[in-house]
């Protein structure tokens, strides 16, 4: 379950920067707003290959440690992520108006909430059985 809720919302963050690209969400970032639009654009796009990959490899990692980490990063970033559209919201640049934006936006924020939960979760179920382990000994 926790592994589906994961793909889930790594999911919406993909499918989120598709609809990026037709909001040009360039502009409402701080360095990319203030090149010309094509460069912009084009930037906006490129930066996303290598970003992409590390978020795949780091996230599909041999190492679990580094594994689980990186997705409760991944995670933590869908929930801040869509603080900031909410924060973003009133800017005159901001066009996320649609169902799909918003669906994709704050749906992967509360699947990244709910994945931080199902987290929290077993690491509390492996603590009180680590507690009852010790208990027996």
């Amino acid at each position: 379950m926790k592994n589906l809720i994961f793909n889930l919302g790594f999911a919406t963050i993909l499918t989120h920067e598709l609809d990026a690209m037709t909001q040009s969400e360039w502009r409402l970032l701080f360095i990319l707003r203030n090149l010309p639009e094509q460069s912009a654009s084009d930037a906006f796009v490129i930066l996303h290959v290598p970003l992409i990959a590390v978020l795949l490899w780091l996230t599909n990692n041999e190492s679990e440690i580094i594994k689980n980490w990186s997705r409760i990063a991944l995670s933590g970033f869908l929930v801040i992520h869509s603080g900031l559209h909410k924060l973003l919201e009133n800017s005159p640049n901001y066009t996320f108006d649609s169902y799909l934006s918003l669906w994709l936006i704050y749906g992967g924020g509360f699947l990244g909430f709910v994945y931080l939960i199902l987290v929290f979760v077993s690491w509390l179920s492996k603590s009180d059985k680590s507690l009852a382990t010790n208990r027996i000994l």
